[in-house]
C-alpha cells in the first residue's frame, strides 16, 4: 500500500501543476481579450467622434465660405437695395434680389397650400380607410415616387402640364409660379404622405376605442382625435417636404419661366433663388459683385434650410415627449 501511494504522488502533483498552468493560461487569454476589446472600443469611439467633427467642419466651412464671399456684395451694394429692390440688372450694376426672395417664399407657400391637404387626406386614407391589400400596394408606390429624379418631374411639367394649363386658361404662356407649385406638389406629396401615414398609424388604439365609446362617428374620430394626436408627426412631414421644395432647382427651372420679375400673377413667368443661381453662376466672373450677390443668395438658402432643420428637431422632441 505504501508503495502504491508513493508511486501515485508524483502523478497527482504533476496533474495539479498542469491544471494550475492551464488556469493561468486561460486567465491570460481572458485578460488579453479584455484588453483587445477595450482598444477596439476606444478606436471606434475615436472614429465616431472624428467623423462627427469632420461633418461639422464641412458644414461650418461651407457656411463660412458662402457668407465670406456673399458679404462682399455689400461693399458695392447696400443691404437695403439688395434685399428690398426689385431691379435685378447685373449688366447695369443693379443687384436687387427681392424678386427672387419673394418668389421663393411665394412658391413655397403656394406649394404648402396645395400639397398639405392632399397629403393629409392620402395619409388618412392609407392609415384608416384603405383595406389592407390596397394599402400594401399604395405604400410601395409612394416610396417609389420619392426616388424619381427631379428632372423627370420638370420634363413632364414642361411637356404636359404647361400645354394643359395653356388650353385650360387660354393664356399664351403657361409657365409661372402655378406650374412650378403643381410640379413641386407632385414631388413632395409622397414624402409628406408617407411620413404622415406613419405618424397616424402609431396613434394608440385606445384613442379610437374611447372616441367610438363616446358615440363619435368615424369621420369625427379621424379628424378630431387621430389627426390632432398625430399633429407633431404631420408637422414634421410638412417641414421636410417644404425643405425639399425650397431647395429644388431643376424642376423649377424648367417650368417657372426664369424671368427676373415680381410674381404678382399665377401665370406670370418669374424666378426664385435656386433657379436664378443655376442659370447665371456659370457665366459670371468669380471676383465680380454679380458673383458675390449669387453667393449671398446661396447663403440665404442655407440659412432657410438650417431653420427648417431646427424646426424638425423641435417637433421631434415635442413628439417624443407626447
Amino acid at each position: 500500500m505504501q508503495l502504491e501511494s508513493s508511486a501515485q504522488r508524483p502523478i497527482i502533483g504533476t496533474g495539479a501543476s498542469e491544471l494550475g498552468g492551464s488556469i493561468k493560461a486561460g486567465s491570460g487569454k481572458k485578460f488579453d481579450r479584455k484588453n483587445r476589446l477595450l482598444i477596439y472600443n476606444r478606436f471606434f469611439k475615436i472614429a465616431c467622434i472624428a467623423s462627427a467633427v469632420f461633418v461639422c467642419l464641412v458644414l461650418f466651412s461651407i457656411l463660412f465660405f458662402m457668407f465670406r464671399t456673399g458679404v462682399l456684395t455689400f461693399q458695392d451694394v447696400s443691404p437695403m437695395t439688395f434685399f428690398f429692390s426689385t431691379d435685378w440688372s447685373p449688366e447695369n450694376e443693379s443687384y436687387g434680389a427681392f424678386v427672387f426672395i419673394f418668389g421663393t417664399f411665394a412658391l413655397t407657400l403656394l406649394t404648402l397650400v396645395i400639397s398639405v391637404p392632399l397629403s393629409v387626406i392620402i395619409a388618412v386614407f392609407l392609415a384608416e380607410v384603405a383595406p389592407k391589400w390596397l394599402r400594401n400596394i399604395l405604400r410601395p408606390v409612394l416610396d417609389l415616387l420619392v426616388g424619381i429624379p427631379s428632372v423627370v418631374y420638370g420634363f413632364l411639367g414642361l411637356t404636359i402640364l404647361i400645354p394643359l394649363l395653356r388650353d385650360l386658361t387660354g393664356t399664351n404662356m403657361g409657365d409661372g409660379i402655378l406650374a412650378a407649385a403643381i410640379v413641386l406638389t407632385i414631388m413632395v406629396l409622397p414624402t409628406i404622405s408617407r411620413i404622415s401615414d406613419d405618424a397616424i398609424s402609431v396613434v394608440p388604439r385606445k384613442y379610437r376605442d374611447a372616441s367610438y365609446a363616446l358615440g363619435a362617428t368615424r369621420f369625427q374620430t379621424i379628424f378630431k382625435v387621430i389627426v390632432p394626436a398625430a399633429r407633431s408627426g404631420i408637422m414634421y412631414a410638412v417641414i421636410l417636404g417644404m425643405a425639399r421644395a425650397i431647395g429644388e432647382t431643376m424642376a423649377v427651372v424648367m417650368v417657372i419661366g426664369n424671368t427676373p420679375q415680381l410674381a404678382d400673377a399665377l401665370f406670370k413667368p418669374t424666378s426664385v433663388l435656386t433657379s436664378n443661381i443655376v442659370m447665371q453662376i456659370a457665366n459670371v466672373p468669380f471676383d465680380s459683385t454679380w458673383n458675390n450677390a449669387l453667393y449671398m443668395m446661396g447663403f440665404l438658402l442655407l440659412i432657410i434650410s438650417l431653420l427648417m432643420i431646427v424646426l424638425v428637431r423641435m417637433f421631434q422632441r415635442k413628439g417624443a415627449q407626447q
